[in-house]
């Protein structure tokens, strides 16, 4: 969404969004599960995982990152990923929150 339109909207509405797109693609969430059961990583322990490139993978990574959901430490030549878990409590706390909220219409 592009700023023009995101000032149309809560900052909730906005911080929802955000958070949302880690879940737009299905290696987003290839990487969420893994970081979930390793607890941490290198791209190249996610190459294993994924059948994409080590770049395609750490542009995911790095929407991920700005999402906050994942931060990203250097480790000499490596950067090592984790998940952060204040910001995943957060979108689990929002999307309990909408699905909690919604109502059946059929």
């Amino acid at each position: 969404m592009g700023l023009s339109k995101a000032i149309l909207f809560s900052e909730e509405h906005n911080r929802l969004a955000s958070l949302a797109k880690v879940f737009a693609h299905p290696a987003r969430i290839v990487i969420l599960e893994y970081l979930f059961k390793n607890r941490t990583c290198a791209v190249n322990g996610l190459l294993e995982e994924l059948p994409l490139s080590q770049s395609t993978i750490s542009q995911h990574l790095k929407e991920m990152k700005n999402a906050g959901v994942v931060k990203g430490e250097i480790d000499g030549a490596t950067i090592c990923y984790c998940l952060n878990p204040e910001v995943v409590k957060e979108l689990s706390d929002r999307l309990n929150q909408l699905v909690s909220n919604l109502n059946t219409c059929c």
